[in-house]
């Protein structure tokens, strides 16, 4: 059976359809790019003029402060997640529709963050929030045996992802990459798990290692035994000689279970791959004996309804899937994969099969389900990650522009709805010995505040981004609304 090509009759469907990445970044130009922008002297925000986006939050923020500082009381520096954090204190948000967001002081603002990437039909989407009132209605969020979304949803994902052939739903990304981890060692009988390094696979012990940045191996596992991470590894993104050696040699200590990566490069494309690299590792797999595994916990459905797997046409062994799975509802991850595999996940007490084990109270709620369900189709219908795309293209080209005629050094590209805009590139130092991390280390500092300055700045002028430098695009960002954030990106710019 070939890895090769997409075969599903969703996938064939969608072929029909314009992609919603129109095309992929000059990856060489982008990395002559980023060697320039980090090579040179930061351009931040003039501090006259930073003063004055401070003012914004000590002058119309007062709610989001003090709710920030209440929170400081019970919650570890009063976020519960990542993405909350913005400089200079979380903004407390009440309500959310569409492409906009209003926090509880009553300002307004375009939300190019989307929860994180889930929400690909824009929040608080009317046709899945009225398809979840009717379930909450009739059974309630969780009942702990089958519901017919259940198996709706599986359904769907199975019709709509090339690779997949059966689903087992779980809670998160972050559980739905141990389980694929746990899967693959099961299935292959080896334990070697070699991840693309920079990328971002969750928190799980075994794979806080080489987050972010690549070649940092454990230098974020604080609480992690060594243990832990000692069958994990990493290459560099594009670096197949790299690969290659790493799986030689995992072939003479009991071989390679599973390469594990993003299939836009790490970080959601952050440091984005050759547009071959994703066939050539899945030759060097079939090589080797290891399994794909694909991690599309961003880019499932919102590349297309078949995944990035169905625009580079590979198919993995097994996929993990979050975010927009559940349209921005809870409970949103996922394993799916060929069947032979995906049948070691065999449920019940007791059973006899080998198996790996995986669980979860809530996994497969009705709630997530249904959510997921309808979210899907609507996104199907309405050729969602197409309008996306194109939403990110008409951003993105406008950004280039004003990069331009500003004479910035920043560098923004985009895979279809997902934007990167790189002002300080503290995320593309070159970090690929311990030598030159221990160099960059206090530049890294400067340049991940220089970060959070222009995130705040955005933020002061009506845009919400992800910490400053990615843009995730929805059905709902009209041309109206990309080219009013234009003009506010724009003037941000000229306080440089």
């Amino acid at each position: 059976m070939s890895h090769l090509a997409p075969v599903s009759a969703a996938a064939t469907a969608a072929s029909t359809t314009p992609p919603a990445i129109s095309a992929w970044p000059d990856v060489d130009s982008l990395y002559r790019r980023f060697d320039e922008l980090v090579k040179q002297p930061m351009r931040p925000i003039r501090p006259a003029a930073m003063a004055q986006v401070m003012r914004y939050f000590d002058e119309r923020c007062q709610n989001s402060r003090r709710l920030a500082e209440q929170a400081k009381a019970v919650i570890p520096g009063g976020v519960q997640h990542n993405l909350a954090f913005n400089h200079p204190f979380p903004l407390a948000i009440a309500q959310a529709h569409g492409a906009h967001m209003t926090d509880v002081d009553g300002n307004h603002y375009i939300d190019f963050l989307q929860a994180g990437g889930p929400t690909l039909l824009g929040s608080n989407h009317p046709v899945v929030r009225q398809k979840v009132d009717e379930v909450l209605d009739s059974c309630g969020p969780v009942t702990g045996l089958l519901h017919e979304y259940e198996v709706k949803l599986a359904e769907l994902v199975c019709q709509s992802l090339p690779s997949v052939d059966m689903v087992r739903l779980l809670g998160s990304g972050t559980e739905a990459v141990m389980g694929a981890v746990r899967l693959a060692r099961a299935y292959t009988g080896k334990k070697w798990i070699i991840k693309v390094g920079g990328a971002y696979h969750g928190w799980s012990d075994q794979l806080v290692y080489g987050m972010r940045l690549p070649k940092t191996g454990r230098m974020e596992a604080v609480g992690i035994p060594r243990g832990a991470t000692g069958n994990t590894q990493e290459c560099n993104p594009n670096d197949l000689d790299a690969l290659r050696r790493r799986l030689q040699l995992n072939r003479l200590r009991g071989g390679t279970a599973a390469v594990l990566l993003e299939p836009l490069g790490p970080e959601s494309g952050t440091r984005p791959v050759h547009p071959g690299y994703n066939a050539q590792v899945r030759a060097l797999c079939d090589e080797f004996g290891a399994l794909l595994i694909f991690d599309e916990v961003v880019t499932g459905f919102r590349v297309g309804m078949g995944g990035a797997q169905a625009y580079f046409g590979v198919m993995p062994d097994l996929t993990v899937l979050g975010k927009c799975l559940t349209g921005g509802y809870p409970m949103a991850g996922a394993i799916g994969g060929r069947r032979d595999i995906m049948m070691m996940l065999v449920g019940g007490i007791g059973t006899t099969a080998k198996r790996a084990f995986v669980g979860g109270t809530l996994s497969a709620n009705p709630l997530s389900c249904v959510a997921g369900y309808h979210a899907l189709l609507e996104a199907q219908r309405l050729d969602a990650a197409g309008v996306a795309g194109r939403a990110g293209d008409r951003l993105c080209k406008g950004l280039a522009g004003i990069i331009d005629r500003l004479g910035l050094p920043y560098v923004t590209y985009n895979m279809g709805s997902i934007v990167h805009l790189q002002t300080s590139g503290v995320l593309l130092l070159d970090t690929s010995s311990l030598l030159k991390l221990l160099r960059v280390k206090n530049e890294a500092k400067a340049r991940k505040h220089m970060m959070e300055e222009m995130g705040a700045a955005y933020t002061a002028h009506g845009l919400i981004t992800l910490a400053g430098s990615r843009i995730y695009t929805s059905l709902a960002d009209t041309d109206e609304v990309i080219d009013d954030a234009l003009n506010r990106f724009e003037d941000v710019f000229k306080l440089v």
